[in-house]
């Protein structure tokens, strides 16, 4: 049976099902060495019930959901505005106004499927037009060969590299960045 995804802007009362969604895709994109502990923990405090009511009531937050007519969320992705605050970020991407896509994060049963994180980053990305800035950028583990992947297959281009702080270790992560104007 053949289900339509509906790419649309999350509503308020999405919060738990993100939390939810959150809870199982984020282990996903974590490198091999991130400890189940160290994963939990960053669960636990960056995707509550209540830390999604705070993103979807932040007016520099714009959370983009995929949801099937079967039911349950099966991707979603995060857009901060501003300025990037983290000085290696800054200084590779110049553009402005410039997003982060700050979470892509599709179900395991949704990869590979080809209906899912293709139209939801082309959602996405038009969400990113929408709120006025000229380019988007993002960071990925350098070791996640199949994010790098499809980010550039979208546009996204290396244009440095920055930590991203895990448990007790610093990831390296590669920044990636494309224009948003035709």
């Amino acid at each position: 049976m053949v289900t339509r995804t509906t790419i649309r802007q999350a509503r308020p009362t999405d919060a738990a099902a993100l939390a939810e969604l959150a809870a199982d895709t984020f282990p996903l994109a974590c490198p091999p060495s991130t400890t189940a502990e160290a994963i939990a923990e960053f669960i636990a405090v960056n995707f509550t019930v209540a830390r999604f009511e705070g993103y979807l009531a932040d007016p520099d937050r714009v959370i983009i959901v995929a949801e099937p007519d079967s039911g349950d969320l099966v991707g979603y992705t995060m857009l901060i505005g501003g300025d990037p605050s983290d000085a290696d970020v800054a200084a590779v991407v110049v553009a402005r106004p410039v997003v982060e896509l700050s979470k892509f994060y599709t179900r395991a049963s949704a990869h590979g499927t080809g209906s899912v994180a293709g139209p939801l980053m082309e959602g996405t990305l038009e969400a990113a037009r929408a709120t006025g800035a000229v380019a988007a950028w993002l960071g990925v583990n350098e070791e996640n060969g199949r994010a790098i992947r499809f980010y550039e297959k979208h546009g996204f281009v290396k244009a440095g590299r920055k930590h991203f702080r895990l448990g007790d270790r610093d990831e390296e992560d590669w920044v990636l960045a494309r224009p948003l104007t035709a």
